[in-house]
Parts: structure tokens; C-alpha cells; sequence
């Protein structure tokens, strides 16, 4: 996918003139308490490239974005030219050393900010300043070119909002870096034994909540949100009735309910492409509602078999080609 809109040309355009003074007035007003408090809010280098999600847009973003240009990359993990992009962004927001933020968002995991910015394609890069959003380009580009971009957005930000960039304690890196310790037996270890021997005993809606008590303390746990899949797949097939299930998809091809309760089976009968393809398949003829308790279905059958299975790398990328 080729890079476009990398023009900053008009972008002052997004702000008006009121709304840019105030912005000015305030960044200029927050920094002259600071150094009136003797505090000039140094951030480690750590803090220049975050993860955000729907839940902290606000305060990571948007209030944020009164400080300093905040650069959002939306990217996923199965997009090719997103991890070719990533990388670059993540160095240059080091090398700015505070000039502005980089947040990135996986727009899997949010999906109501993809429908927000009006993704169309990924790798997509926006950029909000003192709060207004603006696009910045789209698919990979030349370094040369990105740099060109952010120096033209810093300018923007500090002429137009006063924004100067925030400070970055270089020394702080060394100093939060923990001392190397063994790790403790883990606090959820009897939770996620409870979840395993729930489903040697076929108790799937007790291994879904045990998986669901970890997850509502740990989100990112990789063994609950992997066992959380299973179990879920292994409950919804429990008391189907294979014959009627694929007679019922052969016969409905259009019917949602029908492809997922087949895809389902597919994959608890080793057939994996198959229940990836029909998923696929009916992500690319459905719309709305549907297409997204697909999407989601989809998702949820990656995490069953992994992410580093090839069999889930090429459906990510046969479902990039259908949604983009």
C-alpha cells in the first residue's frame, strides 16, 4: 500500500483561531506553574511510545495532546506493512527525544476508534494536537518523507498551540530498570489449575469463569486468554448435533448463526483452514452486526490455535484483504 496524504499543507486549517489561542495560553500557563513548583515534569524515555486503548484515549490522548503532538499509529498484528512502519516510529519518537508522543493503537482490540478516525487501511497514522485530530498519511512510507511530516507537525504544534515538546530524563531509564529477581510462583496459579481440571471434567462454564476471574485482574494473561478460547469453543459444541449443524450451513450459506456453529466444528475436528475459510468467507458477504459477531468469532478461533500458527497468519491476512 503506497503512503498517502503526507502533506501537512492546510492542517492549521483544523483549528480555529480561538481555540488555537487558548490551547497556547494553557500549555504556556501549565509550564510557568511547573517551573514556579520547581518541578519540570521529566518523563523516562519509556513514556514516549504507549500503548492506548479506547478506555485510555481521554487521558492518554486527548489531555495529553495539551503538552505535546501526540502521533497515533493504527496498526494490527497481522498487517506486513505495519510492522515495517512500527519500528520506524518507535526509533524516531526516541530520536525527537519529547518533540511528541507515539501512541499505537491495535485496531482488533479497538474497534469503536478505527470506526471514530474513519479508518479505511492500515497502517494508518493521525496526529491529535491540543485535542484536534488530524490525518498525517497512510501505509508504509520513506523515512525521509515521515521525518519531513513530523518536523512540519511540531511546527504546527508549537507555533499555532505552543507546544514545545515535553522534557525526557534520559537517566531515569537505568534507574526504573528493575534488578534481575526470580519470579515468584504466580498469583493466579491455583485460579488457572482450578480452569485446567474444570476442563478434563467437561465443567466448561466452570473453566470459563475461572479463566474470566484471572482476565478481570490480568487482561493480557496469554495462558487465561488462550484457555478462556478453548473452553468457550468446547462449550458452544458440547451438546450440538454435528449432522444438523452442517447440513444447516450447507443449506444456508447465508444464515450467520449456521457458518459459525460449522465453523466451530470445523475447528474442534481439526479442520482449521476450513473453519477459517468459512469465517472469511462470511466476514466478505455480510455487513453490519453480523460482519462483526463474525470478526469477532474469528478472533476468538485465532487465539485457539495461536498467533504464530501459520494457519492464522495467512487467515489474518486473507480477513485484511476482505475488511480493507
Amino acid at each position: 500500500m503506497q503512503p498517502r496524504n503526507m502533506s501537512m499543507s492546510g492542517v492549521v486549517d483544523l483549528a480555529a483561531v480561538k481555540a488555537a489561542g487558548e490551547a497556547k495560553a494553557k500549555a504556556e500557563q501549565a509550564r510557568a506553574e511547573a517551573a514556579r513548583q520547581g518541578d519540570v515534569g521529566a518523563v523516562p524515555p519509556s513514556a514516549l511510545v504507549i500503548d492506548v486503548d479506547e478506555a485510555g484515549f481521554e487521558r492518554e490522548v486527548l489531555q495529553r495532546s495539551a503538552e505535546v503532538p501526540v502521533v497515533l499509529d493504527f496498526w494490527a498484528e497481522w498487517c506486513e506493512p505495519c510492522k515495517q512502519l512500527g519500528p520506524v516510529l518507535e526509533r524516531l519518537a526516541q530520536e525527537y527525544n519529547g518533540r511528541f508522543v507515539l501512541a499505537k493503537i491495535d485496531v482488533d482490540a479497538n474497534q469503536m476508534l478505527m470506526q471514530q478516525f474513519g479508518i479505511q487501511g492500515i497502517p494508518a497514522v493521525f496526529a491529535v494536537v491540543a485535542g484536534q485530530a488530524l490525518p498525517l498519511f497512510q501505509g508504509a512510507a520513506p523515512e525521509a518523507q515521515i521525518r519531513q511530516t513530523l518536523d512540519q507537525l511540531i511546527q504546527v504544534g508549537e507555533e499555532r498551540f505552543g507546544l514545545t515538546g515535553i522534557t525526557v530524563d534520559q537517566d531515569a531509564a537505568e534507574a526504573a530498570a528493575p534488578a534481575p529477581v526470580e519470579a515468584p510462583a504466580g498469583p493466579y496459579d491455583a485460579l488457572l489449575e482450578a480452569a485446567v481440571r474444570a476442563l478434563d471434567a467437561n465443567d466448561f462454564p466452570g473453566a470459563v469463569q475461572a479463566y474470566q476471574n484471572v482476565l478481570a485482574d490480568d487482561p493480557s494473561n496469554t495462558e487465561a486468554k488462550l484457555g478462556l478460547a478453548q473452553a468457550e469453543l468446547l462449550s458452544r459444541v458440547k451438546d450440538m448435533d454435528p449432522q444438523r449443524a452442517r447440513q444447516d450451513a450447507a443449506e444456508r450459506p447465508a444464515d450467520v448463526t449456521a457458518q459459525l456453529a460449522a465453523a466451530d466444528l470445523d475447528l474442534v475436528g481439526g479442520h482449521v483452514e476450513d473453519a477459517f475459510g468459512r469465517l472469511v468467507e462470511a466476514v466478505r458477504r455480510t455487513f453490519g452486526e453480523d460482519r462483526e459477531a463474525v470478526r469477532v468469532r474469528l478472533l476468538e478461533l485465532f487465539e485457539v490455535i495461536g498467533p504464530d500458527d501459520p494457519r492464522v497468519v495467512s487467515a489474518r491476512a486473507a480477513l485484511a484483504r476482505v475488511l480493507f
